[in-house]
């Protein structure tokens, strides 16, 4: 499936929802499940490549993951590629369409600094990745501003000016990440309508039917499922243990 196709099932009002995954074996679960679309997560692929998250894991390694994720679904993928592994644009774009994924996430938050960049300086990155990869990769611009965990309402401002800057960049999709608050949402869809918006699935959220509602049409669930399976594993073994421990 081209990237035509990813963009055309990011719709406002009826959320594209990828269960983000960690290897090939996650991903052909997805597939078979019937979701259109693969999407994985960095911090459960670095973690399972052995890294923290937070560009620890060396960008070879993550492209060679996300290279044998393509190959295994025959349905689209899109990469979260963090901040982009210090790569300029241009070889950004390469690296991913290297792996066979037509759509990518890039941050706005400098892991050198653990600050958000400038957001002009992220819109001309952003810009400079769409001239490079041209129709061939569906950008999601993620912004970090809602990170924090302060007052939403008083964060919107900024997420905002981000998302216009980031979708005047070529940006298909803007990503203001950890934002729960209904009415932020809401809000912050409207204001950059007709534009596909991306929120991530947390403890607390609204269910996706509401969330359609507020003008949703990506949701992404992150680290969740990698994070629940490793919880499932745990309790699995911790059991096992108990049953065959020798006893004094």
């Amino acid at each position: 499936m081209t990237a035509a196709r990813l963009r055309a099932l990011h719709v406002p009002g009826s959320p594209l929802v990828l269960p983000n995954v960690w290897d090939a074996g996650s991903a052909r679960l997805v597939a078979a499940a019937g979701f259109p679309v693969v999407a994985t997560s960095s911090a459960a692929v670095a973690e399972t490549l052995g890294y923290s998250d937070g560009e620890d894991a060396p960008a070879a390694e993550m492209f060679a993951a996300a290279a044998r994720i393509v190959r295994a679904v025959p349905v689209p993928v899109t990469v979260d590629v963090e901040a982009g592994y210090g790569l300029d644009p241009a070889e950004l774009a390469r690296r991913v369409l290297d792996t066979g994924a037509v759509g990518c996430n890039l941050e706005d938050t400098d892991p050198a600094t653990g600050r958000r960049r400038d957001p002009a300086e992220q819109a001309d990155r952003l810009a400079a990745l769409r001239a490079a990869a041209g129709d061939a990769l569906v950008i999601n611009a993620r912004i970090d501003t809602f990170l924090d965990g302060g007052d939403e309402h008083a964060a919107l401002p900024e997420a905002l000016d981000r998302a216009r800057r980031y979708l005047g960049a070529g940006s298909d999709c803007v990503y203001p990440i950890h934002v729960r608050d209904p009415e932020v949402i809401r809000a912050f869809a409207g204001a950059v309508a007709p534009a596909a918006v991306n929120v991530t699935s947390l403890p607390g959220m609204p269910e996706p039917v509401r969330l359609a509602e507020l003008g949703v049409a990506r949701l992404s669930l992150g680290a969740g499922l990698w994070r629940a399976s490793q919880d499932w594993l745990a309790d699995r073994l911790a059991a096992l243990a108990e049953r065959t421990a020798p006893r004094a």
